[in-house]
């Protein structure tokens, strides 16, 4: 498997930051002598906020510096980038204490983006910067096509900023389920005006369904009107 994600990233599988990039603090400090992912996690988090940035800059020429960072908010934050490490069944990779795997680290949201950010490192050191391009633009393809489906429209905020101004309160969003294997999960969650419910909205990350449930509101302008006339 290791020599998979290797192969996904544009590095080979005796790359020199490879196993430190999936080595988890806790395995480190039971094992004394190994080095740990946090210092590449740092690297990691610069590389990939830089890449991410100027491929933003290149895919949307005409958007604001306002649109730009939400954007790229959406493309790496924790979640998205633990998402494609489930679906790339990256947990099985990492090398975690004793404990820490059993106390079901190893799917853990932060522990997964950590490893995502440090292995971007490792591509950054072992291969150069064109290198870390690909392998970031790898990482965030499918989140990136979501944004260019919708353009650098946040549907999350038109929604909010449409009910505030008709004199509602602002949507809330509620998991109405999950389901799905640990690399290709799936989450449905529905978007709320109170306690009533104005769409729903499937992703393949929370964030995504979120996004999702908010467009689908988006495209009833019954469901807005019936909310500006709600108590």
């Amino acid at each position: 498997m290791t020599e998979r994600i290797a192969e996904l990233l544009g590095l080979s599988a005796e790359a020199p930051h490879l196993e430190e990039a999936l080595t988890h603090p806790s395995f480190a400090n039971e094992q004394r002598s190994t080095r740990h992912n946090q210092r590449l996690e740092f690297l990691g988090d610069s590389v990939l906020g830089f890449c991410v940035s100027e491929l933003l800059c290149a895919r949307f020429p005409d958007a604001d510096e306002g649109a730009l960072t939400r954007m790229r908010a959406q493309l790496v934050n924790a979640e998205a980038l633990s998402a494609w490490a489930r679906k790339e069944e990256l947990a099985q990779d990492l090398r975690l204490g004793r404990g820490a795997g059993a106390a079901g680290l190893r799917e853990s949201t932060n522990v997964l983006a950590d490893a995502v950010e440090a292995l971007i490192a490792a591509v950054y050191l072992d291969v150069g910067l064109d290198g870390a391009r690909v392998a970031c633009q790898r990482v965030v393809d499918d989140e990136l096509q979501a944004l260019e489906r919708d353009g650098t429209r946040d549907p999350k905020s038109e929604l909010q900023e449409r009910l505030q101004a008709i004199g509602s309160d602002a949507p809330t969003y509620e998991l109405i389920e999950a389901g799905g294997p640990a690399h290709q999960r799936w989450f449905r969650v529905g978007v709320m005006q109170g306690t009533r419910l104005l769409a729903e909205g499937t992703g393949r990350s929370k964030r995504a369904a979120e996004r999702a449930a908010a467009s689908a509101a988006l495209e009833r302008p019954d469901l807005l009107a019936q909310a500006a006339e709600a108590p």
